[in-house]
């Protein structure tokens, strides 16, 4: 009985072993969890959630995820489902290519907690590392594409595209849009998506025989080099677009533009494209970093962020986000554009991959590409091949001299992959990878052998009229940092400006910043999920499928709907497909008049701005002293457009933090009106394993991967926004024109088209959430969400005398997984606004919660259950602290403007300078609480940025600085 009860004790261990990871990724322990409990009056979790989330919505039965599974097994099979993708070479092209990422970037960056964890740059003093990188960036497309002017990247370069197109309309309100029949056609299909539902007409033809006299004509969209590698003087053909009042935006490359003329030298009004080929993997599709830039007469159309240089209070130099940085908060339907978010990440990879070649680097890579591109052409006509470019890069449309079928299953033989067009052509796109042993391989595909002479130069592009003559990159930091010992110090000082989730916690609310663990990333560098082409043929992606459909299964478990697109790449895109599934909805049943869309005045700035763009008329539902939709005007509403109401937008648990009893009855409402309900998943943190939308009533929802399930904000991107919808939805879910992800759906599909330049979005971060799902298991998913809610009630409770909670349940008096501090009376006391405490914040080592959103005046926190008891405690400590210095500017102690708080943040440089004028204590602006110690303080590297100056001397690209180090 001993030996069986101690091998019983035995299993037990290695089962408890298995799983460890929820409490590694929840922060309290269990007896904090307890302590804290009490303090609220509850006996248990089970207890507080009971009470916290309306019963009629509550979940009875633990999720059907599966798990826990442990850390090590965990590896071991994403390991196993990483290599059923086969890893070939592939000459695709169509706007992705494989590249080298130097190691020492994918390690120091791609890798590294100190630059995936931070948050937008919202607070400028204390991200400048990232915001140098940014604007970094800019400057590097700028240079490459000759325009005046760039943004910190967007999405893709589809969504760019579109992004371009719309900007042609805002600009001279034509509704006519003229594509080139050469470009990507997962472009062509993206704007024109985005066309459709903005009342435009997207027409694709040969442009060089468009006929622009009617003046009818927005924008020209053009590809260079075209999607065939065919590389065209444009001249005349933008020549006669501005005459007839038309603009024209190129889609080009960045690493052909660095031996290919720019398109400023043919007078373009927009560049458009990715840069993921500037050291940023293929990862099946994304994330990769559209980029943006036109002339600077344009700039206050441009949509996304713009990083702009401006000075500090004490005059020193600095970067912070300019223009439009929050614009869908202060314009929402009238914005420029859904788009609040960027690649922040990988448009930082892109920029320090050209930090660390340089322009002669980029240069040597180019022409080497361009120079196998030329071998190869020479090798095939020699073999009696055709090759229809006369004038190309690196790609190039060859009419083969055997059947294609024949070249293709050559090309199986020696597992390379190449574009297969319908004519019976066959396009081969070479990138910085191909060796010589390569270019010998697709000879042999094409029949043919080596060039029989190694002169190539009477094809060659750089002895062509459409050469680059222009230098680009001058900038010292393009021309400094070569070795790697200067990249590395380079790249560890900007890191170092930074406050990430590696210093401190990060509470912001609505942003849910939690733990992204190493476990769940580390999937992200393996070779099988790194370096797929997104248009391989899918037997070559079986891994990828099979962690899309297990990831599926498991969300649609959480959150109660039937199926999931993960198409779309950030939550607007998301916000926006799932409003064009709605329309497209609404259309085929016949209701094409549907289209009022109801928002409370308290929903994210991106909801009425998506709302807009997916051709619907916003009205504005008012919410009630404690935060929640109000019901009243909402019947109202719903009854006077009762016949053309599309759907509602709502978040829950709401935006100002509270869970609302009615959510079920205004769904209810909803659908008794004929209407749909959209779920802003922002707050999903809040919801998984208690209540699930698709139970309560609502139709569709995005889910922000990067925040309620672990995919890290990356300093403002990548984030991940798949959508879930019921069954009555499904049919209408995006498409693509290359890889269609709905064709198991055949005829039964009715998509509206397509919102992303993949077919999967950012495939290349989807392991992280299924990761996180497999490793917390139903019970820990449960628990990690009752912790985010006990985390939030004990801060609100810890502050209650000092800050007033603005919202909570009139009935329980609790708040859900984020509350709001009223601090708006300070104004009036002591001169004190949000803003200063933001400011004051990083002094202690803080990032700020979020600030005046969705109340102007008052800070949103979310602590999440990542961060254990001793944090949230010292957070509060912080807040106490900085009360306290209020109460001594009201008592008059502190000067009104000269005190802590007006000043802060202090930086290293003030407190040791030898002028300290100010009327308090170094010691006090910077050692203000005992847990801010030396070894362990974090100097924010500028004082506090002037906002005003920066918009009066709009700076977007490097100017004259100092070394970093």
């Amino acid at each position: 009985m001993l030996r069986t009860a101690g091998v019983s004790a035995g299993w037990a261990r290695l089962l408890e072993r298995g799983q460890r990871f929820p409490g590694r990724h929840i922060g309290p322990r269990e007896r904090d969890q307890a302590a804290m409990l009490e303090l609220l009056g509850f006996r248990s979790l089970d207890e507080m959630t009971d009470a916290a989330v309306p019963a009629n919505i509550r979940l009875s039965k633990p999720l059907d995820t599966g798990g826990p599974v442990g850390e090590h097994d965990l590896m071991r099979r994403i390991r196993e489902i990483s290599q059923k993708n086969k890893v070939w070479r592939s000459y695709i092209g169509m706007g992705y290519y494989n590249c080298h990422v130097p190691h020492t970037i994918m390690r120091n960056m791609f890798e590294n907690p100190g630059w995936t964890t931070q948050y937008t740059p919202y607070q400028p003093e204390v991200a400048q590392g990232r915001l140098e990188g940014l604007l970094n960036y800019q400057t590097m497309v700028t240079d490459l594409t000759g325009m005046e002017v760039a943004n910190a990247s967007l999405l893709d370069e589809g969504t760019a595209a579109a992004e371009a197109m719309s900007l042609c309309y805002r600009h001279n309100k034509r509704r006519r849009l003229l594509l080139s029949h050469k470009l990507h056609p997962q472009t062509v299909s993206v704007v024109q998506t985005r066309a459709e539902s903005q009342g435009l007409v997207a027409c694709v033809g040969d442009v060089a025989l468009a006929d622009l006299s009617g003046r009818d004509v927005a924008g020209v969209l053009l590809q260079y080099p075209d999607t065939e590698g065919s590389v065209a003087d444009y001249s005349a053909l933008v020549e006669d677009a501005h005459a007839h009042g038309s603009l024209v935006c190129f889609a080009t490359d960045l690493l052909a533009l660095a031996v290919l003329r720019p398109p400023s030298e043919f007078d373009a009004d927009v560049a458009v494209g990715s840069s993921q080929r500037f050291g940023v993997p293929l990862g099946y599709g994304g994330p990769h970093a559209g980029f943006f830039a036109c002339r600077q007469s344009l700039v206050r159309l441009m949509p996304g962020r713009i990083v702009g240089a401006t000075r500090d209070a004490s005059g020193r130099d600095a970067y912070r986000l300019a223009l439009q940085t929050r614009e869908q908060h202060i314009r929402r339907d009238k914005a420029t554009s859904n788009i609040c978010t960027a690649q922040a990440l990988l448009a930082n990879m892109a920029a320090m991959y050209a930090v660390y070649y340089g322009p002669q680097g980029l240069k040597e890579i180019a022409t080497t590409v361009h120079h196998a591109a030329l071998m190869l052409a020479q090798g095939v006509r020699e073999s009696g091949n055709t090759v229809t470019n006369p004038v190309f890069f690196d790609t190039l449309k060859i009419i083969p001299s055997m059947d294609q079928g024949e070249i293709e299953h050559r090309a199986k033989q020696k597992e390379i992959n190449l574009r297969y067009y319908e004519d019976g052509s066959v396009g081969v796109a070479l990138d910085e990878t191909v060796s010589i042993e390569d270019v010998e391989d697709l000879l042999w595909v094409f029949g043919a052998s080596s060039p029989q002479s190694e002169e190539t130069s009477s094809g060659s592009l750089l002895t062509s009229s459409l050469r680059r003559t222009s230098p680009f990159l001058t900038h010292p930091v393009f021309n400094t940092h070569h070795s790697e010992t200067r990249l590395v110090r380079y790249m560890k000082s900007l890191e170092n400006k930074d406050i990430s989730l590696v210093h401190s916690m990060i509470p912001l609310g609505s942003c849910t910043m939690k733990l992204n663990s190493t476990t769940e990333m580390m999937p992200c560098s393996f070779r099988e999920f790194t370096d797929l082409h997104p248009f391989v043929p899918l037997d070559q992606a079986l891994g990828y499928h099979q962690l899309f459909e297990e990831l599926q299964h498991d969300l649609c478990a959480i959150t109660g709907y039937d199926r999931i697109s993960f198409q779309p790449n950030s939550g607007a895109q998301g916000e926006y497909a799932g409003l064009r599934a709605i329309s497209g909805y609404h259309q085929a049943r016949g209701d094409v008049h549907r289209n009022i869309c109801l928002i409370p005045v308290s929903a994210h700035g991106t909801n009425p701005a998506s709302a807009q763009m997916a051709g619907m008329q916003v009205e504005a539902i008012n919410v009630t002293r404690d935060g929640s939709i109000d019901v009243d005007h909402l019947k109202a509403k719903v009854e006077r457009h009762s016949n053309q109401l599309s759907c509602v937008m709502i978040t829950y648990p709401s935006t100002n933090g509270v869970f609302e009893e009615t959510i079920a009855d205004v769904c209810q409402m909803i659908h008794d009106h004929g209407g749909q309900v959209y779920l802003d998943g922002a707050n999903m943190n809040a919801q998984v394993g208690l209540c699930r939308p698709g139970d309560y009533g609502s139709d569709v929802s995005h889910l922000n991967l990067h925040k309620t399930f672990c995919i890290p904000h990356g300093g403002g991107g990548p984030g991940m926004g798949p959508i879930g919808v019921k069954a009555h939805l499904a049919p209408f879910l995006p498409s693509h024109p290359v890889i269609n992800p709905m064709a198991d759906m055949g005829r039964q599909s009715k998509s509206f088209g397509v919102v992303s330049a993949a077919p999967f979005g950012s495939s290349a971060i989807l392991p992280i959430s299924w990761a996180y799902i497999k490793m917390m298991g139903p019970h820990g998913l449960r628990k990690a969400t009752q912790v985010a809610i006990l985390n939030a009630n004990y801060m609100s409770w810890r502050l209650r005398s000092h800050y007033p909670t603005l919202y909570k349940c009139l009935k329980t008096g609790l708040v859900a997984h984020e509350f709001i501090l009223d601090v708006r009376d300070f104004k009036k006391t002591a001169n004190i606004e949000a803003v200063d405490i933001a400011k004051r914040l990083m002094d202690y080592g803080f990032h700020a919660p979020t600030m005046s959103w969705p109340v102007a005046g008052t800070l949103m926190i979310e602590p999440t259950e990542s961060e254990d008891k001793e944090e949230l405690d010292r957070f509060c400590d912080a807040l106490i602290s900085i009360r306290e210095e209020i109460r001594a500017i009201e008592e008059g102690k502190l000067d009104l403007h000269n005190n802590p708080l007006k000043l802060a943040p202090h930086t290293q440089m003030q407190v040791i300078s030898s002028d300290w004028t100010r009327a308090y204590s170094r010691e006090q602006a910077a050692f203000p609480a005992p847990f801010v110690r030396p070894e362990s303080k974090v100097w924010p590297s500028v004082g506090r940025i002037d906002d005003i100056y920066g918009d009066k001397h709009l700076v977007c690209t490097c100017p004259p600085i100092l070394p970093a180090y």
